[in-house]
């Protein structure tokens, strides 16, 4: 090879390792961009889907996945545009074209377990009562996922909801509704008749409301079966709402309702209920939709004891405890319970079952282990923050928006 052809083909290769980098360098600007929107839109992937991958094939850039963060897909695209960057469009915006004109579900049993994964083998991320609504997402085989009022996303099997089109889901959503205010009870078929029931019901589930009879009201189911609630168990909702005076008090006594409750992990029901399940169900009995998750909840509310001193708790503080902070770690938040105080220093969590600790050593309910690991508490009652429903001046537990 003559020295003239040497320097071409030299030429040429360093011509191509300037291509493979300079396309190296591009595609890290991209992931960049993506994982920057990712985390400003969705950064707590049990509230917000964004799955979305940039590849490359064959000189291509793929941009596919899905997302039900509408303004991330547009920002992500309007930077990718902005840097002249061309790419193959695979988004998908959610809901999909699975769902149809099923973009709401009803929950239709007295609990619907609602788990990580669509199948019923999936691990049980959390539950919805009958009569809440739910966003439906994305429909797979004999799954829906769904997001609940608390904004947490999951799947649900079929037999636990009914479907509707928006039309359907208004006509569910406006007409009164009867709340039930015990922990467990049934729905029967007919008046003064409790051997023949329709299904159990649990705290908080909501029901339509047809008609009074004697002393039952007559309801209806979203598949619309028609049975009848005792009055003495249920109230109808806007009165209900209307004369509810969230306080600590009112905290304690639903959550001493649920002493002896079996712990169930992503239960928020009365059928069993993990620690912050069970602070959301209490919660939610005080009017107020609230976080999911205890490592949610932690973020809501003020903070009243930075020093973690147990000093400046009122009733119905929520305190969280797990592992605390170092030079290399980050603290994690594992659990969750209610401030009671009574001169005792007491709390009630989910934990093992629903129970009752102090953080006062001569107390008989000492809890070594969780004063020991205590991360501060917040206080919700009183406090305005977006991550907080209260259900007086926002919407009521089953109005989602689409």
């Amino acid at each position: 090879m003559n020295t003239v052809n040497k320097i071409i083909l030299f030429t040429f290769l360093i011509s191509i390792l300037i291509s493979c980098q300079t396309k190296k360098t591009d595609f890290t600007e991209i992931n960049r961009i993506n994982d920057n929107i990712k985390n400003q839109y969705a950064p707590d992937k049990r509230v917000a889907v964004y799955n979305i991958s940039i590849t490359s094939l064959k000189d291509n850039i793929i941009v596919k996945g899905e997302s039900d963060q509408p303004k991330a897909i547009e920002e992500l695209k309007g930077e990718l545009e902005k840097n002249g960057i061309e790419y193959l469009d695979s988004i998908t915006l959610l809901p999909d074209g699975s769902v149809g004109d099923y973009n709401f579900a009803v929950v239709n049993n007295s609990v619907a377990n609602i788990r990580s994964k669509a199948k019923h083998s999936g691990e049980l991320a959390t539950q919805a009562v009958l009569g809440t609504g739910l966003k439906v997402l994305k429909i797979v085989g004999d799954f829906y996922l769904v997001q609940t009022p608390d904004a947490y996303i999951s799947w649900v099997d079929h037999g636990g909801v009914t479907l509707m089109t928006k039309k359907e889901y208004l006509l569910w959503i406006k007409p009164q509704k009867v709340i039930y205010t015990k922990s467990f009870g049934y729905v029967y078929q007919s008046p003064n008749n409790e051997f023949n029931k329709i299904s159990d019901i649990v705290l908080g589930s909501q029901l339509l409301l047809l008609s009074d009879v004697d002393d039952y009201f007559q309801v209806q189911y979203p598949d619309n079966r028609v049975g009848y609630i005792k009055k003495s168990e249920g109230e109808l909702f806007n009165k209900w709402i209307e004369e509810l005076k969230p306080s600590g008090d009112l905290l304690e006594l639903y959550g001493r309702e649920f002493l002896g409750a079996p712990y169930l992990w992503g239960g928020t029901s009365t059928k069993g209920m993990d620690c912050s399940g069970f602070t959301k169900t209490v919660f939610l009995m005080n009017g107020f939709i609230i976080p999911r998750d205890a490592s949610q909840q932690i973020n809501a509310g003020k903070d009243v004891d930075p020093n973690l001193k147990f000093e400046g708790l009122v009733k119905g503080d929520l305190m969280f405890f797990g592992r605390k902070s170092t030079d290399s770690t980050k603290q994690r938040v594992t659990h969750v319970a209610i401030w009671l105080g009574n001169n005792k220093g007491e709390f009630i969590h989910a934990s093992k079952q629903v129970r009752l600790s102090s953080i006062d050593p001569e107390s008989a309910y000492y809890d070594e282990n969780n004063t020991k690991r205590y991360l501060g508490s917040r206080r919700y009652l009183g406090e305005t923050d977006k991550l907080i429903t209260n259900l007086k001046t926002g919407p009521v537990l089953t109005d989602l928006k689409q």
